[in-house]
């Protein structure tokens, strides 16, 4: 097992933790959580990974005569991907409206929405 990619995942989740907790921009922020999701893509990746394995496609030969990857791993990383999308979208439109209706984008300046 090799763990090149596990350490490649956290680090870009630290990486874009990092950009949100410094980020002075909404669309900015919202960036730095794709970068977040996108370590996910990683981790399930390295997690359905088998060396020496080919795509899980039988038509060609009789199962279990050759490894094969986990499909339901390949699965999760598309509906990963689309629910990433969708997130990332409404946050965009959510900060489209705050830049609407407050006139910036910087949190720091968004003195109305405290409490």
């Amino acid at each position: 097992m090799q763990v090149l990619p596990y350490l490649v995942s956290v680090w870009v989740f630290l990486v874009g933790c990092y950009g949100m907790a410094t980020s002075r921009n909404l669309i900015h922020a919202v960036g730095c959580l794709a970068v977040c999701q996108s370590a996910t893509y990683i981790l399930l990746l390295a997690v359905g990974y088998r060396d020496g394995a080919t795509a899980p496609v039988y038509s060609d030969v009789k199962p279990g005569s050759r490894p094969v990857v986990d499909p339901v791993v390949q699965a999760l990383a598309l509906t990963d991907v689309v629910v990433g999308a969708t997130v990332t979208a409404l946050l965009l439109a959510l900060v489209m409206q705050i830049s609407k209706r407050h006139g910036t984008v910087d949190p720091n300046e968004l003195s109305e929405l405290r409490g």
